[in-house]
């Protein structure tokens, strides 16, 4: 499954970009989604290089392809209002950091981001995402929408 119960992160204190694709990677091995944080993080960042994954509606979505990475993955984690460089300037209270194989051809994380995006732009979606209480009520809405 590409999200579990236990690859969502509530109330995530940090407010440094770098510092929360961090935590989410530290996060990635400790529910054994990577074999090694470093790799990962330098591939996100990479990709972060090249253009925000701040795609806006306060909503970030970095994403990154290493041969760390076990099987696709997505996880979830709300920030306290993050500078992420986002294309409408709004700063990031939500990310939802992917992770595919190196050696995926399937384009799988491409779509997983087509799949986020057009559910994130719903207001309705993002608002219950924002106000969910636990991670058990993260998963329904997930599920409700369609998302696993």
């Amino acid at each position: 499954m590409l999200i579990t119960k236990e690859s969502i992160l509530l109330d995530c204190a940090i407010k440094d970009k770098e510092q929360i694709i961090r935590r989410m990677a530290s996060h990635a091995l400790q529910i054994n989604r990577i074999t090694d944080v470093e790799p990962f993080v330098q591939a996100v960042l990479h990709r972060e290089g090249e253009f925000s994954t701040g795609v806006g509606y306060g909503i970030a979505i970095p994403h990154g392809k290493s041969n760390v990475v076990r099987e696709a993955f997505v996880l979830f984690c709300r920030v306290d209002h993050v500078d992420w460089s986002s294309l409408d300037g709004t700063d990031v209270d939500m990310v939802f950091m992917i992770g595919v194989p190196e050696m995926d051809t399937s384009n799988e994380h491409l779509k997983i981001l087509a799949l986020l995006s057009r559910k994130l732009m719903k207001d309705e979606f993002r608002q219950a995402l924002r106000n969910a209480l636990h991670e058990d009520e993260i998963m329904e809405i997930l599920k409700k929408w369609e998302i696993i």
